[in-house]
């Protein structure tokens, strides 16, 4: 990775290692209506369709966006210009109204444990056997291509991080929430099994990224990714979290945690019964807060990894509440309210997810032109 980064990438550098700093860097804006994309950057009608990546890019740097972690150029053409059409493909956790798996239909829990037992758990093995130190260096030196691409695709100012995780997941997105969620119930030593399974892959290959990390001096942040919760809390229990996924999830981060790589979390809906249990595990940060859903930022900012130190946070003004449906006032509110409440290092401001379309112009106008002022002047 290049050394001789411009003022903003260099911004997000010394954030992400908690370096005293007068600005305040910006995450990537994940806009997704085509014509703001084209507006933010200064790009004409049908541009983004015409070039996404050009046109993506562009939004981003004249947003001033400081870093990126996942970088998806193309996703918004998955929306039209009121978000999902009616044609879009209904899948298990998007309206379908059966779902079929390998020829076997998942009609009930008992159907999810037979299509784990027969299908997943064997896959699981022999990914693992498959595991080799050949497909290890292929998959570390696979990181490396990309990161590296990505950074001189994006230039000196603005910073790529790595998007790369492996850990054990709830399958409701294979199987459907109704299905999944009652074999969870019923099954409990199945779905262990499963994140026991999940977890010696995800150790192997996490130990493929954590050489990836320190071989190309890739900056050493890694968001993690998996709705876990809703408005209401942890989808599951949280004690049973406690008995068959902690132990599991905590154990598959060992090699990236051993390389100084710090990992932070994406919050969507109430996830304050995981939070000490995720930095316990290792973790140093968050990402993404429902604050109408129970989300305490200012509690949150207050708390500690399981060192001592403070956390790295990305605040987001919210896409959920303040940008659709507040003012160009209340977006000015939100973001100075998430910079006073927000850690004195390692800060980051933004969107707090994807910016669907519907958003007023005027609401992401005022974000992008708060995001810059904070860039620039700090808390000053």
């Amino acid at each position: 990775m290049t050394e001789n980064f411009g003022t903003r990438a260099q911004l997000a550098l010394d954030a992400i290692h908690r370096q005293p700093a007068r600005g305040i860097p910006s995450w990537a804006l994940f806009a997704m209506e085509h014509s703001v994309i084209e507006h933010l950057a200064g790009a004409g009608t049908g541009d983004y369709l015409r070039r996404p990546e050009k046109t993506y890019l562009a939004m981003q740097r004249r947003a001033g966006t400081c870093f990126i972690d996942q970088y998806i150029p193309t996703n918004p053409l998955s929306m039209g210009a009121h978000g999902y059409e009616s044609g879009t493909e209904h899948g298990a956790t998007t309206g379908a109204e059966t779902i079929v798996l390998d020829g076997m239909a998942i009609d009930s829990p008992e159907a999810v444990v037979e299509h784990m037992e027969q299908f997943v758990f064997p896959q699981l093995r022999a990914a693992i056997q498959g595991h080799t130190a050949e497909y290890a260096e292929e998959m570390c030196r696979e990181i490396i291509r990309c990161e590296t691409a990505c950074q001189q695709e994006f230039g000196d100012d603005l910073l790529k991080v790595p998007h790369v995780q492996h850990f054990p997941n709830l399958r409701y997105g294979q199987y459907g929430y109704v299905n999944y969620f009652m074999a969870y119930a019923l099954y409990p030593e199945v779905m262990e099994q499963d994140f026991a399974l999940q977890a010696d892959l995800a150790l192997l290959r996490n130990g493929a990224v954590a050489r990836a990390y320190c071989e190309a001096g890739l900056p050493p942040l890694c968001r993690l990714d998996h709705d876990m919760a809703d408005g209401r809390g942890t989808l599951v229990d949280i004690r049973s979290l406690d008995r068959i996924w902690f132990p599991h999830f905590t154990r598959c981060l060992a090699p990236l945690l051993q390389a100084g790589i710090r990992l932070i979390w994406h919050c969507d809906g109430n996830l304050m019964a995981m939070l000490p249990r995720l930095l316990e595990a290792g973790l140093q940060g968050f990402q993404g807060f429902q604050y109408e859903h129970g989300m305490d930022y200012e509690a949150i900012c207050r708390m500690k990894t399981r060192d001592g130190e403070g956390l790295l946070i990305v605040g987001g003004v919210s896409v959920t509440r303040t940008l659709p449906h507040g003012t160009p006032a209340d977006v000015k509110r939100e973001l100075q309210w998430l910079v006073e409440a927000g850690t004195k290092t390692g800060l980051f401001l933004g969107g707090s997810s994807s910016i669907t379309p519907g958003v007023p112009l005027e609401n992401i106008l005022t974000l992008v032109e708060g995001l810059q002022y904070y860039q620039e002047k700090g808390r000053s």
